[in-house]
């Protein structure tokens, strides 16, 4: 296959261009799972012979991967002993302006996203922040911004601070054999980080104020109205299909309230009405109470609950569509979603204001927060429901602080020593924080699975591979060479024009897949021009970081997408200003600190 050429490159590379552009074009156009998207295009790479069974697994047990699943092992010790959430109960204080209070956000937020992985940090402060802001009086989405910025700059700082990062690492162990140390991108990371807190506190006045979605659901009155079925009703003895009850005008049936106190719900068709029921309806309320005419139902004495006094019996959660979301489109009448997760869908809010409307037909889209019903769900069983359809942010998980909390604390801390000083590689250092976590209990085993982001470490490991397939065809040397042609041998603009392509497709792709494609190709211009790797290295794996402009340009902008009731065009505001400045100021702090020669 290899031996028919075309413009230069054989069958294989035209394989492979294919099946990459094929990935950027459905990262960025559909909403396919980004896993699906990256194992299609690992079997598509391994059907066609581009590379072998080997190469293909080999990827899945590379440095990334495995440093990455025995750090989410670590994240749940942190989680389970308390340490995490000691940090968010005394980092935020009371500062006594908006300037004040994103530099008390800012500075620890960029410190921890450095330790602990960005979007870690940004799923663990979100609700911190919220609480934050009302106690402030500040709208969600002045704060919700910077934390993303601020994760995503601290993250700069190590190889533990973005997945990218430890890609970049792991691709440059495979080609010297020298693991880079963990704290390798910290002199540079950490003036980026300086340079991007001041940027947002001096664009302060452009971050967006959007109204919070929760305040479209603080009164429940607001969106559910309680009806009585007296005993002399008609309706008595007939199903809720029968009777027309189930979908009403400017509204649909959420619950049964039976005189008994048991709870029917979701509210199935042929269910009966019997005197006494109290039917709890969610949507129009004006229009719902013209039900109190047309079917001879009563108001209630008293509303069954609110948002702030939710009975035993039932919870009201909060949660958010993600970009991925299969939900996307479609209303709750189209889908299986509330039979599936045993819930109901009360309100919907876009962008911080309600959606008039029957909730349960209102087509949703990304970003939308979703008021949901449901009976007692611990937070265990929230997690096991697909996050890629829904996150739930309102956890009320509190963990017991105490001794645990201090030896998790040790051991992380232990962890970054030992790599520090070379006493181990980083992957063994963490496989062994891992295990100590496990061995002193500061996590169980049974609830370790749930912080596993399987879908992360199955990208990773495709995009080692891809990364393989580049370097291997030839594409990567192929194109070094007429990027060399192009713009000429001055090193500096190679560089400058590599940075710039990798930080833009990092904008609307995923920064792990740009990193992944984009060093074999530096790795060839560098030693085609005779200069050391380590500067062209270091160059892409903090350009492919620098997305600020776009939501869909980094996990923790999606994220806080939902929560912050952004738009689109939110980021970009003073996004493009932080990407250019940054770059820049990149391009000069990398090559001052890493010569070429």
């Amino acid at each position: 296959m290899d031996q028919i050429i075309f413009l230069g490159l054989s069958l294989s590379a035209w394989i492979t261009i294919t099946t990459m552009l094929g990935v950027f074009l459905m990262m960025a156009r559909t909403r396919i799972p980004a896993e699906v998207v990256f194992l299609g295009a690992l079997t598509v790479l391994l059907v066609t012979g581009v590379v072998t069974e080997e190469e293909g697994m080999a990827g899945f047990g590379s440095e990334p991967v495995v440093v990455h699943a025995a750090f989410f092992v670590i994240i749940a010790g942190l989680m389970q002993s308390g340490v995490l959430y000691w940090l968010t109960q005394h980092l935020l204080g009371e500062p006594g302006s908006y300037r004040r209070a994103l530099l008390r956000l800012m500075g620890p937020v960029s410190v921890l996203a450095a330790l602990l992985n960005s979007v870690n940090v940004v799923a663990m402060f979100i609700d911190a922040v919220k609480i934050w802001a009302r106690r402030l009086e500040i709208a969600p989405s002045r704060l919700l911004l910077p934390l993303s910025y601020a994760a995503s700059l601290g993250g700069m700082c190590t190889l533990l601070g973005n997945s990218s990062n430890l890609v970049v690492a792991g691709l440059y162990m495979e080609k010297t054999g020298r693991t880079l140390n963990l704290f390798e991108p910290l002199l540079p990371g950490l003036l980026l980080t300086a340079t991007g807190v001041l940027l947002v506190i001096l664009l302060r006045k452009f971050i967006p104020e959007r109204e919070s979605p929760e305040q479209s659901f603080e009164t429940t009155s607001d969106y559910t109205v309680e009806l009585l079925v007296p005993t002399d009703n008609p309706a008595v003895g007939m199903t809720v299909g029968e009777t027309g009850l189930q979908q009403v005008k400017g509204g649909s049936l959420v619950e049964i309230v039976r005189f008994d106190k048991e709870i029917i719900m979701p509210v199935p068709d042929d269910e009966f009405i019997l005197g006494g029921d109290r039917l709890i309806y969610a949507g129009q309320i004006n229009e719902i109470l013209d039900l109190k005419r047309s079917h001879g139902l009563v108001a209630a004495d008293h509303h069954v609950y609110n948002i702030n006094e939710i009975g035993s019996d039932r919870k009201l959660r909060t949660a958010y569509v993600t970009f991925s979301s299969d939900l996307i489109g479609t209303s709750m009448t189209e889908n299986t979603f509330e039979r599936d997760n045993d819930m109901v869908l009360v309100a919907v809010a876009r962008q911080g204001r309600r959606v008039d409307g029957q909730p349960r037909e209102i087509r949703l889209q990304a970003g939308d927060s979703l008021l949901l019903e449901c009976p007692p769900k611990s937070d265990d069983q929230l997690e096991r429901i697909n996050k890629r359809n829904l996150q739930f942010f309102d956890s009320h998980f509190v963990p017991q602080i105490g001794k645990r909390t201090v030896t998790a604390a040790v051991i992380l801390i232990g962890m970054f020593l030992i790599s520090l000083f070379h006493v181990l590689p980083l992957m063994a250092a963490t496989m062994l924080a891992a295990g100590v976590m496990l061995i002193m209990k500061c996590c169980r085993m049974d609830n370790v699975v749930k912080y596993i982001e399987w879908e992360l470490l199955l990208i990773l490991g495709a995009t080692v591979v891809f990364s393989v397939a580049l370097t291997k065809t030839g594409i990567a040397q192929t194109v070094a060479t007429w990027v060399l042609d192009v713009c000429g041998d001055n090193p500096y603009v190679i560089m400058a024009v590599m940075c710039v392509l990798a930080s833009l497709v990092s904008e609307f792709v995923s920064d792990v897949g740009s990193s992944a494609v984009f060093f074999p190709i530096v790795w060839h211009q560098a030693t085609q021009l005779g200069c050391d790797p380590m500067p062209f290295v270091m160059s892409l794996m903090l350009s492919v970081t620098i997305s600020f402009a776009s939501p869909i340009g980094s996990s923790t902008h999606m994220l806080i997408y939902g929560p912050g009731s952004f738009r689109f065009t939110d980021f970009a505001r003073i996004g493009i200003i932080m990407h250019i400045v940054l770059l820049a100021m990149l391009l000069f702090v990398v090559n001052i600190l890493y010569p070429l020669h």
